[in-house]
């Protein structure tokens, strides 16, 4: 579900501002060519991007997420990387999470 906010201005304009979700941003960050959604289902992402990029997502979902500290948010970022099937950094991405866990990776505080 992306988070949609609207505001009215002075003529009743609305303007949206739409946070994508999060397999969004990760499929972007794999960099795949576009597809076409009618066509192609279940196509398996089996990419591989960075923690660098695992931040970056996870900065920008910062305002939809439960998680209190960024490093929450990574984790969350890394479930559905996961799920998609892609890696980080050459690893499964629960791999990456048991890392930040014992603390082996660092995850800035914002």
């Amino acid at each position: 579900s992306s988070g949609i906010n609207a505001e009215y201005g002075q003529n009743r304009q609305a303007t949206v501002s739409v946070v994508p979700s999060a397999p969004a941003l990760i499929i972007k960050a794999l960099k795949e060519p576009p597809r076409d959604r009618k066509k192609v289902k279940n196509i398996a992402h089996s990419g591989n991007i960075t923690i660098d990029d695992i931040i970056d997502i996870a900065r920008q979902m910062r305002a939809r997420s439960g998680a209190r500290y960024l490093s929450g948010t990574c984790k969350e970022i890394l479930g559905t990387a996961q799920s998609i099937g892609c890696t980080v950094d050459g690893q499964p991405p629960h791999d990456i999470i048991d890392s930040i866990n014992s603390g082996d990776i660092e995850i800035p505080e914002e």
